[in-house]
């Protein structure tokens, strides 16, 4: 049995995803629907429990991995305090010296004052197109 991808499958259960508890019933039915003269192979249980024990783990790994690229992404936006930045504003390109941050939400944004005295809030990070 090999896994070709993980990401984006759905599959209508909880949370789009299989738990060891769906594993063990799965087991369990082949065990009970099982040949008697034919019994199932030690070798390829052993290595379905593998693969599942596999599969989970690289699961939990993107999850962390997510949190810490968000997490990093709001510890780099702190740095921005006080910067100049050019942003992108619907087609328009504007100059301002970031003056705070917001950490609420999803992601991180800023609130740029312009060299007019306005202020834009709630600027997105991927607005940014440079620092200075």
């Amino acid at each position: 049995m090999s896994i070709d991808s993980i990401g984006s499958a759905t599959t209508g259960l909880r949370g789009n995803s299989l738990g060891q508890e769906d594993f063990m019933k799965i087991l369990l039915t082949q065990l009970t629907y099982q040949d008697p003269l034919k019994p199932m192979d030690n070798q390829q249980f052993m290595a379905q429990m593998a693969q599942f024990t596999s599969l989970e783990q690289t699961q939990q790994l993107n999850q962390k991995m997510a949190t810490l690229i968000s997490n990093q992404a709001a510890l780099q936006s702190v740095g921005l305090i006080g910067r100049t930045v050019d942003i992108n504003t619907g087609g328009s390109s504007l100059t301002g010296t970031v003056a705070s941050l917001s950490l609420a939400g999803d992601s991180p944004s800023i609130t740029v004052r312009t060299s007019s005295g306005a202020t834009l809030q709630n600027i997105a990070l991927s607005q940014i197109t440079a620092v200075r």
